[in-house]
């Protein structure tokens, strides 16, 4: 038998496997090429890129909890103007794709990285960061918002051809009707979840563990969240989901594919083991092999239920 196609496609961009590592845990996709092989990986997302510099919160900004960790890195980064200048050129002959996660606290943020970046062909698509405060509205959480959600990405969609990747909060009451919102704006796929909000407390100086004192929980703990909201929005959205949370191993992958995730992203385990990404995607490889499955159709969505969306 033929090897499986493990590629996936998202809008007009042909991914040559399903693999990606989340935004900011893979630094700007340079950092880690003298342990990890890139090649190997569906896509590198970066850290998030915001209009200005960022120093981002005051340390202690990461805390290791129960099965998890915590983070208030404030969206840390070199900015737009540091980014074209530094980073982009690298970019060129990358061995694999390259996503730009993009953030900001209000709408015309976005519209303008994307302005700036959208003719850059060494860059595939945008991920758009929507766990971010929106200014103009008070504060409140652009992906919070189906209405708000809707509009910015149709915004966006005005600016590029080039995918376009929502990445929602999973702190909402109906992430269904956001995810429904992101692809009547125009969105190529859905990427969740983000992190949860959380806190830690030093039990001997009754202090808040991070100086910001909630920060973002990610790693093994919300799996079963994730598992469940990809499952939600599988069943909302035709548009490809790419799941992520708690990924540390295969078999966690293979659960989001079942729950209906097209393609995947590991975060937290690249701090644990770098090496976490291009092993799941032989693992995948092998594992369709020895099913005799052809591609990602055979697996996606396929969690065995009694009800769910029909084919």
């Amino acid at each position: 038998m033929a090897d499986p196609d493990l590629s996936i496609t998202i809008g007009s961009v042909t991914f040559q496997n399903p693999v990606m590592v989340a935004s900011g845990t893979f630094g700007y996709g340079f950092e880690y090429r003298e342990l990890v092989d890139v090649g190997q990986l569906g896509a590198v997302i970066t850290k998030s890129l915001t209009l200005e510099p960022r120093s981002g919160t005051a340390p202690p900004r990461i805390v290791e909890t129960t099965g998890g960790m915590l983070n208030a890195i404030g969206l840390a980064n070199v900015g737009l103007q540091r980014f074209m200048e530094e980073k982009l050129p690298g970019y060129r002959n990358y061995p694999t794709r390259v996503i730009v996660n993009v953030a900001g606290s209000t709408p015309e943020e976005y519209l303008r990285i994307v302005e700036a970046l959208k003719n850059c062909d060494d860059i595939s698509g945008f991920e758009l960061n929507f766990s971010c405060p929106n200014v103009k509205e008070g504060g409140i959480c652009i992906g919070v918002d189906p209405r708000t959600c809707q509009h910015l990405t149709a915004a966006v969609r005005r600016l590029t051809d080039k995918p376009l990747i929502v990445k929602l909060t999973p702190n909402v009451t109906s992430i269904e009707e956001v995810a429904r919102a992101a692809e009547a704006g125009g969105a190529d796929a859905i990427s969740l979840i983000n992190t949860l909000v959380g806190l830690a407390i030093d039990t001997r100086s009754w202090k808040p563990r991070l100086a910001n004192i909630t920060g973002g929980l990610s790693g093994p703990a919300i799996k079963p969240i994730a598992l469940a909201q990809v499952w939600q929005v599988y069943q909302a959205v035709q548009i490809p989901i790419i799941g992520m949370g708690g990924i540390l191993q295969f078999e966690d992958a293979l659960e989001f594919f079942l729950a209906g995730a097209r393609g995947i992203q590991v975060g937290t385990a690249n701090f644990v083991d770098p090496l976490t990404a291009p092993r799941i995607v032989r693992r995948l490889h092998r594992y369709l092999k020895e099913k005799q499955f052809r591609n990602l159709d055979d697996i996606v969505g396929k969690m065995r239920v009694s009800y769910g969306r029909p084919d």
